[in-house]
């Protein structure tokens, strides 16, 4: 059994729930992120909240994986303040619905003051509620913004064991751990971490308060990095111990200290019923036959459509 701890659902199709399920993924978690544009409108973002909250939590569920999700103003928007001032007014009420199991991703993208600004109330937000924070590091100047991230975590006084610091590398996981936060790796093709790298990164660190997560969306990326890095480093000689660690029991441990994310949920789930609505709305097109009680049908290696 996997979980992808950092898995952008809402960009992706069925087939990829369905290969998730095939590949043995359990859950994801569904952390609130940029779209690839500017949203414009405090009503855009709350409907995006209400989307991964609602239908896409509903949608998982039809393909027998359960779905979680982080609620947060993301640092690119950070820089919008009028947008921001009208999304940390609805956070705390998405922040208790059913499902949320942190904070996140949140954190710096060009270092402005307005993104340390709104960081800095969301993880007050997150103190205050009790809830887990996952950090988004930057992509440029990473070890410098990194470093600064867990200064300021540690400055609103956070403890260290319910923050997720994500999109490490090798520049910057040794601190990471060291600091005594928990060290997400993003298995993200050509950019942020492939997984011979993130084997190697095992054989060095070993498995404690280590995840790996595939942090896949609407780029260049692949929903099934979790179980292919996990394969791949039990082939290189990984211990099997060390590898359900990193792709399986941390990102429970940390993500179940919200009280919304329980093995349970999993290991007894309800059934498949794609009869079944969400809103009055179903995931069958044009009459469809639904899947009730089994596994959902994997078409991916299937040659005929039809």
């Amino acid at each position: 059994m996997y979980i992808d701890p950092h898995a952008h659902m809402i960009s992706r199709t069925t087939d990829d729930y369905e290969a998730m399920a095939a590949a043995g993924i359990v859950a994801v978690i569904e952390p609130a992120f940029w779209i690839g544009q500017p949203r414009t409108y405090v009503g855009t973002y709350v409907d995006y909240l209400s989307s991964i909250v609602g239908w896409e939590r509903f949608r998982a569920g039809q393909f027998g994986i359960r779905h979680y999700c982080t609620v947060g103003l993301n640092s690119k928007e950070a820089n919008n303040e009028e947008l921001a001032e009208g999304v940390m007014e609805w956070l705390p009420r998405f922040a208790l619905k059913e499902g949320v199991v942190a904070i996140g991703e949140i954190g710096y993208d060009e270092q402005t003051a307005l993104e340390d600004r709104y960081f800095r109330a969301q993880l007050e937000l997150a103190k205050e509620l009790e809830l887990p924070v996952m950090v988004h590091t930057p992509h440029r100047d990473k070890k410098r913004g990194t470093t600064r991230s867990m200064d300021v975590i540690e400055e609103i006084g956070l403890d260290p064991s319910m923050v997720v610091i994500d999109h490490n590398n090798e520049e910057t996981v040794a601190e990471t751990l060291q600091r005594g936060f928990w060290a997400g790796f993003s298995i993200y093709p050509s950019t942020k971490m492939g997984n011979r790298r993130m084997v190697e990164l095992l054989k060095q660190y070993g498995g404690e308060r280590i995840i790996v997560d595939s942090a896949c969306d609407w780029g260049i990326s692949d929903s099934l990095g979790v179980p292919k890095t996990a394969r791949l480093a039990l082939e290189s000689g990984v211990p099997e111990q060390t590898v359900r660690r990193v792709c399986y029991a941390n990102a429970l441990e940390v993500y179940g200290k919200s009280g919304q994310m329980r093995e349970e949920d999993w290991l007894a789930p309800p059934e498949i019923d794609q009869r079944t609505l969400y809103a009055g709305n179903s995931i069958l097109r044009g009459g469809r036959e639904p899947i009730i009680g089994t596994e959902a049908q994997k078409r991916r290696d299937d040659l005929i459509i039809e």
